[in-house]
């Protein structure tokens, strides 16, 4: 029982029940129990056993309202899911979105992504999106199915878009995860996964695709429990296989379901049919048994071999789902019309509400103490600006809102920099159309039009000093060198730099000190190209694009010892400061990547000139020494020093610090670190030896293979530098028949070889440059 006060819920804690249930049962006039029966009985003729059950309905229904949440909440929000879709690429993501605004009434007419007409789907609303048939934003959308109110943000299944995925679901109450029937589980099924894990969001998964050949939906669940390690189970079962699909078996209700009219838009009841009847209560039982293992009070039903009829199961399945122990799986094909309207009723029945979740914010008067955050119109007002987007009529900012209520002409004030700003105009995004609203309440996603503001922002009402927790940002392990073709090209070129770096974190610009050239970095080839692309079109910017740059890290091996004076004296006032100290290597897996220690005993250096000792190591280690690219992995600890009466002083310790840090530097036993990257290869079986080559070739580990069918999927770890071009070599390979997913894995050392040549290439650069 006490799996109900459990995960997600803000239910009261299980003391406070535990007291009011033993009220309870003592009300109902117990006896002892009589020696003949052994079981105690109620002057009613009720058992304990039942009486404890209905006792702990009453109580679970009084605690059910978190602290500070009203009825008036409760009546506003029951109904409302904030849900994402996420998957691998080419899972139909986007095709099932279409097709849920179609059901839902949101859209009049069906378009595929690739489709003959040419319009492409609702939701893919950026000219490129429709060309390449991938989503690249995620645009948000909201419809209503039967009685509840659904905001749904499709993601971008191509792992260099990563960014937009976390963000979504920093902002999720819930998500379905699109797997294939055929792929099964792959490489950023993996990834979204992982990320759901980190933000706790419930989830349902939903196997599209299969009226496709090959289509076997208890192999993905198998893969799910194995790869995902998730507790999942079937609560459907398909009538029909690949091309004969004509509906599904609900296990939970135990009844059969078609879909007719020309979109399936007709949900018709049948009887189950015969030759699943059998199938049917085997699947079930094994749906029971999963749900069982992690619900306390199903797996007293099961154990004493009670029936277990829909509802109870359906309840247990939802606990278990908002306590994530639990993940149902849904079954269909988005293209062909099967299947989207019952996952709408999962959505309903087993994803969480705004209510049913705990959202945690930082008390900025506290020294960021963490505090909940109650989903209550009453309450504060915290937004969270989790995406921006360049529109028509100014920076359009996509909002959460937390608790409180947003209404047009508020004034609100950006934590992050204490502005006070008005609220112009809200709206209700619909992909790239628009409804204008006048106020939103703590649940909503929204978009707020004309405010200035960066990516993870949090607005709140002038009395209260909230942020929401940042957003986690991967480090960008590519780099380009771009410039605009011509000339009168550099000011839309600097606007449209600017506006990327505000809209996508991953995306950075930086100028290099020497060559003067402006490089952009981000997750991936594909993800620079989709930016320089974007700038071509959205502002006619031709750019000149330079060779690929690898984001190196350097770090150290050893501890190495510095003692350095910094002197100077021309005249006036001269510059004093000796620094003495040690540098050594962080631990692996350490969450900082430089620390300073100020070990000093005593007054050796004068306290105020601390702070600039260590501003002088935080700006030596971002640049190395051995090919000029940052240090990361170090700790720098003073131990003691010498300052002058009159010549010390901020800039003379500064100066100290980073020449004693290249001093100590060539002693430490430098290495250069390269981004190692996670790639996923598939291939047909004939061309394994030729693919297992190539890694090799390439300086790749092999960390794994498995036989899928026809198919091998070869898993390796490869030196991002050694993959510039693997799709046409690959396609090339293999026919045209192999394709590969990579991201990135860790920063790993080169080897002696490449290291020697990087350094003296690095030496003969900056010999020609001067």
């Amino acid at each position: 029982m006490a799996t109900l006060l459990k995960g997600r819920q803000g239910l009261r804690a299980l003391g406070l029940l535990g007291s009011a249930l033993q009220g309870e049962v003592a009300a109902l006039g117990f006896t002892a129990a009589a020696p003949s029966t052994g079981r105690s009985t109620s002057a009613a003729g009720l058992s304990l056993r039942d009486a404890l059950q209905a006792a702990w309905a009453r109580g679970y229904a009084a605690a059910a309202l978190p602290a500070g949440v009203t009825e008036e909440d409760k009546a506003a929000l029951s109904d409302t899911r904030n849900i994402g879709i996420s998957a691998h690429i080419d899972s139909g993501k986007t095709t099932l979105t279409e097709r849920i605004l179609f059901y839902t009434g949101r859209i009049h007419a069906i378009h595929e992504v690739r489709g003959k007409d040419g319009v492409g789907a609702k939701m893919d609303s950026m000219d490129l999106e429709r060309e390449k048939g991938i989503t690249i934003q995620s645009a948000a959308t909201f419809c209503r199915w039967k009685d509840t109110h659904i905001n749904i943000i499709d993601t971008p299944g191509h792992v260099d878009f990563t960014i937009e995925v976390e963000r979504a679901l920093r902002v999720l109450d819930g998500a379905i995860l699109v797997l294939c029937s055929v792929g099964g589980v792959q490489s950023q099924s993996i990834t979204v996964d992982r990320q759901m894990r980190r933000y706790d969001v419930p989830r349902v998964a939903f196997i599209n695709k299969l009226d496709r050949a090959g289509a076997d939906p208890w192999k993905v669940i198998r893969q799910m429990r194995e790869k995902l390690r998730l507790n999942a189970s079937a609560v459907q079962i398909p009538i029909g296989s690949e091309d004969s699909l004509k509906g599904l078996v609900c296990l939970v209700t135990r009844k059969a379901f078609m879909f007719e009219g020309s979109s399936g838009e007709k949900v018709v009841e049948v009887p189950v049919p015969a030759n699943l009847q059998e199938e049917m209560e085997r699947r079930r039982q094994e749906l029971v048994e999963h749900v069982a293992e992690v619900d306390e009070q199903l797996a007293e039903h099961f154990v004493l071999e009670e029936p277990i009829d829909g509802d109870m199961l359906q309840e247990a399945i939802r606990r278990s789902v908002l306590a994530l122990k639990f993940v149902p799986v849904f079954m269909g094909s988005a293209f062909k019309n099967r299947g989207v309207q019952l996952l709408l009723d999962g959505v309903t029945d087993y994803l969480p509400s705004p209510l049913d979740v705990n959202n945690f914010a930082l008390d900025l008067d506290k020294e960021e103490e963490k505090v909940l955050l109650p989903c209550s119109r009453s309450g504060p007002l915290v937004a969270l600006a989790f995406k921006l987007e360049e529109g028509r009529f100014g920076q359009l900012t996509y909002m959460r809102i937390y608790s409180g209520v947003l209404r047009k002409g508020d004034n609100i004030v950006n934590q992050s920099n204490g502005k006070r700003i008005k609220v112009p105009r809200l709206v209700r995004m619909h992909a790239d159309e628009l409804e204008d609203i006048t106020e939103a309440a703590a649940g909503d996603i929204v978009a707020m039009f004309g405010v200035e503001c960066s990516s993870g922002d949090t607005f709140c009402d002038a009395n209260t000093t909230l942020a929401m927790t940042s957003i986690s940002v991967p480090e960008p392990v590519m780099s380009l060198a771009v410039a605009p073709k011509a000339r009168d090209q550099s000011a839309n070129f600097s606007k449209a730099l600017n506006r990327f770096t505000k809209e996508d974190p991953t995306f950075r610009v930086a100028m290099d000190a020497e060559s003067g050239q402006t490089i952009i970095s981000g997750m991936g080839e594909l993800h620079l190209e989709i930016y320089i692309e974007r700038m071509k079109r959205e502002y006619k910017v031709d750019c000149e694009v330079g060779k690929p740059r690898v984001n190196y890290r350097e770090t150290i091996t050893r501890r190495a010892e510095f003692d350095y004076l910094h002197k100077k004296q021309s005249g006036g006032q001269g510059q004093y400061g000796r620094v003495t100290g040690y540098v050594e290597p962080l631990p692996a897996g350490h969450p900082t990547k430089f620390e300073f220690e100020n070990g000093i005993v005593g007054n050796a250096i004068p306290p105020n000139f601390i702070p600039a000792c260590e501003k002088g190591f935080r700006e030596a280690v971002n640049a190395g020494q051995l090919i000029g690219h940052p240090v990361e992995g170090v700790k720098v600890t003073i131990t003691d020093g010498a300052a002058h009466a009159v010549d010390s002083s901020e800039l003379a310790f500064k100066l100290a610090s980073m020449f004693a840090f290249k001093q100590a530097y060539d002693k430490a036993s430098p290495v250069i670190l390269e981004p190692i990257m996670n790639v996923e290869i598939t291939a047909p079986n004939e061309f394994q030896g030729t693919v297992i080559g190539d890694v090799n070739r390439r300086k790749g580990i092999i960390m794994g293979s498995e036989q899928e069918g026809d198919d091998v999927i070869i898993n390796a770890h490869v030196p991002l530098n050694e993959m510039f071009g693997y799709s046409t070599g690959l396609r090339s390979m293999t026919q045209g028949k192999g394709e590969f997913t990579m991201e990135y894995e860790a920063h790993m050392p080169v080897t002696g070889d490449t290291q020697s040549e990087l350094t003296s290439q690095y030496k003969a650069a900056r010999a020609a440059a001067k």
